[in-house]
Parts: structure tokens; sequence; C-alpha cells
């Protein structure tokens, strides 16, 4: 049997940095405490003027190839999770293909918002599983939701970054991969997100004088408490299929590495404390990168492992995302 298996890791950070106390003066008012005591977010980067989304997937994309030694033409696919694309069409895909000069690479864009990525790392780890020619294939999550911020909406430009972080999907003796779930609260597609550019209110002269150009926005409430109440179910989910398909019960105190969604780090400590876990067990990003959407799970990854707090061999690793739609996708992996 062909088993799927997480090779290496990359990610990246563009340079430069704003602080909450740039937005204190931005805004004319402090928002800055709250920011840390309510989400956890003390600064983040946003890419240069020159920057656009496919060059953070490509630099992340490359620190993966080159941890794992091997040349852009070694992939098979790119598979890239974002919902800040270069394009509307063609893939942002292509552009990284063309950027790495991954010439023998397939392409495609995958767009669960801020789950994309977990949903992308399924695809792929299917692809290598099922596809004897499909033996590597990497995937990136890319944020740059700063070219799509309301400089004057507090409620957004203060949560949002730019980065990207990408794993390489290889073939491995042992299995690697052991389940995913996914879920969605489709009620809520309009609640959150880019609502203007697609077909539903096209770009039109017209639509962005009314609307305003192509922007993130909270439309109207979701659930608070939505992640700390779905995420837990999530996981019980993910953990009975994967205790179904490995024939060995597992439960919460089984898994030695849970990454979350980086949107707020009282939502993580809560969610660690219904499952009985200790914050040993994750890891964070969000103070000092902000919230990096379909990149922050692969970015929380690779950071801990640079810092020498990530997955040793034979460790069960749990990614768990949610995002807008509201999309949800958990997965479980064994690293080896």
């Amino acid at each position: 049997m062909r088993h799927a298996r997480i090779i290496a890791t990359g990610s990246y950070v563009p340079e430069r940095v704003v602080s909450n106390a740039d937005f204190d003066q931005l805004l004319g008012e402090a928002v800055g405490d709250w920011l840390v005591k309510n989400v956890g977010i003390r600064q983040r980067h946003f890419m240069a003027d020159d920057q656009v989304t496919s060059d953070l997937a490509v630099a992340a994309g490359r620190a993966a190839l080159a941890r794992a030694g091997l040349a852009p033409d070694a992939l098979d696919r790119i598979i890239v999770a974002t919902d800040t694309p270069d394009y509307l069409s063609p893939a942002t895909a292509a552009v990284v293909q063309a950027k790495l000069g991954a010439s023998r690479a397939g392409v495609c864009d995958l767009n669960a918002a801020c789950a994309g990525w977990v949903t992308a790392l399924d695809a792929a780890a299917r692809t290598v599983a099922t596809e004897p020619e499909d033996q590597r294939v990497l995937v990136i999550g890319a944020y740059g939701m700063s070219r799509f911020l309301d400089w004057n909406d507090k409620r957004t430009v203060t949560l949002f970054a730019d980065g990207a972080g990408a794993a390489l999907i290889g073939t491995g003796l042992r299995p690697g991969w052991l389940a995913t779930v996914t879920a969605a609260a489709g009620e809520y597609h309009d609640a959150l997100g880019i609502y203007t550019g697609g077909s539903y209110r096209p770009a039109t002269i017209s639509n962005v004088t009314h609307y305003g150009p192509p922007h993130v926005q909270f439309v109207r409430k979701f659930p608070t408490t939505f992640n700390v109440e779905q995420w837990p179910r999530l996981i019980e989910r993910l953990l009975a299929k994967a205790s179904a398909v490995t024939g060995t019960r597992l439960g919460p105190d089984d898994v030695d590495h849970y990454y979350f969604t980086q949107v707020n780090l009282r939502a993580i400590e809560a969610t660690m404390a219904v499952l009985g876990q200790p914050l040993t067990k994750t890891h964070w990003i969000m103070d000092k990168w902000g919230y990096t959407g379909s990149a922050c799970i692969p970015m929380v990854l690779d950071d801990a492992i640079a810092q020498g707090k990530g997955p040793k061999s034979d460790a069960l690793v749990l990614f768990c995302a949610s995002g807008g739609g509201i999309a949800l996708a958990a997965s479980l992996w064994r690293w080896c």
C-alpha cells in the first residue's frame, strides 16, 4: 500500500511590521490593549507594495523544498489554498508553478477560506495514497489579505495579516495521514467575506462606486463562541474515525500536538480546556504574525519546528481549522 506523510515544511513572513501602537495612532483610539486581552495579537506583518500572494507562496514553497533537499522539478502537483488569489482566474497555483520553475507539476487552487489548507492537505494525502504517478505534492496556504482591508474598519483591519506556509507531502512506508473530517455551517456564508468581485456582485463601475472595491467585511454576526463549540465536536469525530481506521481507540490524551486556526488565542485556550489538554501541546503565532487565514496552520507548524517544539518521530499531530462559510476541517497525522 502507498501511504502519505509530511516530508518537510516551510513558511514565509513578509518584512513590514505593523504594531498595535501603529493602529492606535491610525484609528485614533486605543485598540491595542483590547486586541492583546481578547485575541492575543500584538503585531502583524504586511507584504510590500511590489509583492502579491503568489510571491508569499513561492517563498514558503522554496523553504519546504530546501528542507526536503528537493528541486522544484521533483514536484508532481501544487495545491494553493487561498481566498486572496492573484487573480479570480487563472489559479494562483499556476503562477506559483511558473515562479518556482516546477514545470512538471499539475496545479490547482482550493478555496475553503481559512479552512483551506487543512482541506487541501487532505486532497494531497488522498492523491499521494492513490495515484502512482503523483508522489510529491506541495500544499501551500497563502494569505494576502492586506490587499482587501478597509483601513477605516477597526473590526477587520487590526486582525488580518499576510503570510504563507507550506508542507511537502510524499510517500512513506508507514501511514502518516490517518483521517480527515470536514463540516460546514453554510447559513453563515454571507456573514464574513469579500463579497464584491464575483458573479454575485461583479466589480463593475456601478458596484464599486456603490459598495466600494472588493474588501473583507463583517456583514452580520455569527456566534462568538462558534469555534469553542465546534472544534471539540469536530475533533471528537476525527478521533472516532481515526480509531476505526487504525483499530486503536484514540482520545484527546493520545494526541501529542494540536494546531488550530490562529484567529483567537482565547478560543484555543478554551478549546484545550474542553479537551482536558495542557497548553504545552499547542503552539500559537498570532501574537507576532497576526491572523494569516489559510496560511496560519502550516505557519504555526513550521514555527513550532523551528523553535524545537515541533513533532518528533511517531507523534500524533492534529490540525483543526475553521473559516468563512463557515467551513471546518480537521486532520490527524502520525509524524514519520
